[in-house]
């Protein structure tokens, strides 16, 4: 049988293609040759999509749900420190002592009622409060706001001015009584704390500082010094008067009086606050509250105190002493032979002089006491003895 006779015999097929897994093989190089000519990312994404063709992938189950991270919750610390633990002692019996005055009338004829406040700390079960003798003077009618936010009426105890301190009596429900620290027992450096309401409106309000020094003096403007001091930079601001300084047993070591802001000279100052030593402010006032005043020593006489300004513009010989402009009938100084224009010098051999100014060393005596004072009569040095008597009641 001849070629073409065989041929019939077997049908004619097409030549086989190469298998599909040659073909993707072939697509798949030619990919990467096209990588190669334009740039990865073309032949790259041509090289995907072949092979996505070749091997059509099964999809992937979606993954299971996964829970939220847990939140985390504030957790609630109590914080104690020996200044939280004071303060939570001494608060509750801080109060703010509010000052009605007299009304007074306007140019229009409008009645103006009028307030001043300070800050106060009751001292006994019975309701009695210390503060300055500033904060209460010229009360026609007193209250107390106490740290619940609740409202007391008192009444006036007694005050003594020369030591601006003064009893007020709280009458209601007590809700705290501070207990007394031993001031003498203070020492620079160490901390203390401030309770009071600053500007009326912040009530109790704590600051803290330390004891910056102990046993100053401050002149008052009124020719006496408030002595023995205690001065600290707990800030201390108009309203904190008569509230206490506190030390870190939760005791009352001081009474805050008052604030240095500058000095002569427009000298700007901060951090100088001072209180009464707690030892002064209890023995006072435990005698306002016995007694209902202080028994001052008590000469008798009306005077003026003299400076070298003083001494150099009306041509007096010393530079500092007591001018006698009055003597009063049947006092002490009456009773002893002083007369008007009298100069006093000193008493007991201590002359006055800046620190030591005439009502400082005069109180340094008790009434019923006879002192020596060295006086300058009509140019002429003398000494004359007085039996002091007791300063009348304010």
């Amino acid at each position: 049988m001849d070629d073409a006779a065989a041929n019939l015999g077997s049908p004619m097929l097409p030549n086989p293609s190469p298998s599909l897994p040659r073909r993707w093989a072939i697509f798949a190089l030619l990919g990467m040759f096209m990588s190669g000519l334009c740039g990865g990312a073309a032949g790259a994404a041509l090289t995907i999509w072949i092979t996505g063709l070749g091997a059509p992938s099964t999809p992937e189950p979606p993954a299971p749900p996964t829970s939220p991270p847990p939140t985390a919750l504030p957790v609630a610390v109590d914080i104690h420190t020996a200044i939280t633990d004071a303060v939570a002692k001494v608060s509750p019996a801080v109060v703010t002592v509010v000052n009605h005055l007299p009304p007074r009338v306007s140019l229009f004829g409008e009645i103006i009622e009028q307030t001043t406040s300070g800050s106060g700390v009751i001292i006994t079960p019975a309701g009695h409060i210390v503060t300055n003798n500033h904060v209460v003077q010229g009360a026609e009618r007193l209250e107390v706001i106490l740290a619940n936010g609740s409202t007391l009426p008192a009444q006036l105890v007694g005050v003594d001015p020369y030591g601006d301190l003064a009893v007020i009596k709280a009458q209601g429900q007590i809700p705290a009584v501070a207990e007394w620290g031993d001031s003498d027992a203070l020492k620079p450096g160490e901390t203390v704390i401030a309770i009071g309401s600053p500007l009326g409106s912040f009530k109790n309000t704590v600051t803290v500082g330390v004891v910056s020094a102990t046993g100053r003096s401050i002149d008052t403007g009124r020719n006496y010094q408030l002595e023995g001091l205690i001065q600290t930079d707990a800030a201390i601001n108009q309203g904190n008067s008569g509230g206490p300084l506190v030390n870190l047993a939760g005791q009352v070591v001081g009474i805050n009086t008052l604030i240095v802001r500058g000095a002569a000279g427009g000298a700007v100052a901060e951090g100088l606050g001072f209180a009464i030593p707690s030892n002064i402010a209890r023995a006072v006032a435990d005698r306002l509250i016995r007694d209902g005043y202080i028994a001052r020593p008590y000469l008798g006489v009306e005077w003026g105190w003299i400076t070298p300004e003083v001494a150099a513009r009306f041509g007096i010989p010393v530079e500092y002493g007591v001018y006698i402009s009055r003597v009063v009938p049947g006092g002490p100084a009456d009773r002893a032979g002083l007369r008007r224009g009298d100069i006093i010098l000193g008493i007991n051999g201590q002359p006055f002089d800046p620190e030591h100014p005439f009502v400082n060393l005069l109180f340094q005596h008790e009434p019923g006491m006879v002192v020596t004072l060295q006086i300058l009569r009509s140019g002429k040095p003398m000494e004359i003895q007085v039996e002091l008597g007791a300063r009348p009641a304010s």
